[in-house]
């Protein structure tokens, strides 16, 4: 599990560090940095696909995801006794992420790259660090990793450096090429990690969303994060998941409904059974906030849980009523995966907060910087970043 987030200088991250639990709960008014959050944890991700500087190139390059304010804010600045502006640039330029997790600690600091002649790609940033530390604060004795530039040493069991790789490409990220299970070990414990991670931002459920057409279906452990192999992956759980749970859930939000999987011709499709109606309803035929919801409940029943799932604006288009039964469903799955859910919605927010287990991260913007309220149960994680 992971027990914090580190960002420093990414978007309107100037330096944050985020202590996290089981259940974490980000809320905040619109444009305080949830989403930029949000795509951090992706950003994380992309590091373990090896995509993490195309992703970054992706949305503009480094300068566009680079922290647009002043290095430092002054206190005169902040009280406004003095104009927001900027000064010399003490440290080199970098957008750096880190986490930990109950093992190891992991960072990564991108750059500006170097003058190379003859190049289109000048503007491609590169991976100047990557480092990884056994559990704690960041010190020299505890790395069990160290990537500097195109360099990559390991400590071998006797506790001596040894290099892995001399000419790795800077694009390219440690955990995606350099992870193996013999040679460095912790890599590929966190890439395995990493890997497993699940987002999930909003359904479709409009007329032509794959998750209303019926599906070639096979075994499907993990829905897929558009929900077109709903029936199979509804179907996987009752067969080798929770099923108990699975019809708790449904029945908590919908008293007295069932739903019946049929397949045709090896193509699955959805059948909701519900009080009141004398046929069922197919899956092209639900409500958005019934689809969506039951896309929900095969996402957090899954039998095969990850070990961090993400649920952004999870309540979109569902009905007040629903509101009680997804926190309740939320709550239950936070007991086998940690979950971060990002919400607007406050009945959903009161809901998660009441729940004594629930890490409430509530951001707010100061000077165009994305800040934490002080109103937190969690103690400010120790962090130190390595250095270039």
């Amino acid at each position: 599990m992971l027990s914090a987030l580190a960002i420093s200088n990414y978007r309107s991250i100037r330096s944050m560090v985020l202590p996290l639990a089981r259940l974490n709960l980000v809320t905040g008014p619109n444009g305080a940095g949830k989403s930029n959050l949000y795509k951090a944890l992706r950003l994380l991700s992309d590091t373990a696909l090896g995509s993490a500087t195309a992703s970054i190139a992706g949305e503009g390059s480094l300068n566009s995801v680079l922290w647009a304010g002043p290095e430092q804010l002054s206190r005169a600045m902040k009280k406004s006794e003095q104009p927001i502006q900027g000064g010399p640039r003490k440290n080199p330029v970098a957008v750096k992420l880190g986490f930990s997790d109950d093992d190891y600690s992991y960072t990564i600091d991108f750059g500006l790259p170097g003058p190379v002649p003859r190049t289109f790609f000048d503007g491609d940033p590169e991976i100047k660090r990557e480092v990884i530390w056994r559990a704690g604060t960041f010190h020299h004795s505890r790395i069990v990793m160290d990537r500097s530039g195109p360099l990559v040493k390991v400590r071998n069991d006797a506790g001596a450096w040894q290099v892995v790789h001399r000419h790795l490409p800077v694009f390219d990220s440690v955990l995606a090429r350099a992870s193996d299970p013999f040679s460095a070990p912790e890599a590929f414990q966190l890439r395995e990690s990493i890997l497993s991670w699940r987002f999930y931002d909003q359904f479709r459920t409009d007329r032509e969303a794959p998750s209303r057409i019926p599906q070639v279906g096979t075994r499907t452990a993990v829905l897929h994060h558009d929900g077109r192999d709903l029936p199979a992956a509804w179907q996987t759980i009752l067969e080798i998941g929770d099923a108990e749970g699975l019809n708790q859930v449904l029945g908590d939000a919908f008293p007295g409904a069932t739903v019946e999987i049929r397949r045709e011709a090896g193509r699955f499709s959805l059948r909701f059974f519900q009080q009141g109606l004398l046929r069922p309803l197919e899956q092209q035929e639900l409500s958005d906030g019934t689809l969506r919801y039951l896309c929900l409940a095969a996402a957090l029943m899954t039998p095969r849980p990850p070990s961090l799932m993400v649920l952004n604006e999870p309540e979109t288009s569902l009905h007040p009523e629903l509101i009680p039964p997804l926190a309740r469903l939320i709550e239950r799955a936070s007991e086998n995966t940690q979950l971060w859910v990002t919400s607007h919605c406050e009945p959903l927010i009161d809901c998660l907060s009441a729940d004594s287990g629930c890490n409430h991260l509530a951001l707010s913007k100061a000077l165009g910087e994305t800040q934490l309220d002080d109103s937190r149960s969690l103690d400010d994680p120790a962090w130190r970043w390595p250095g270039r």
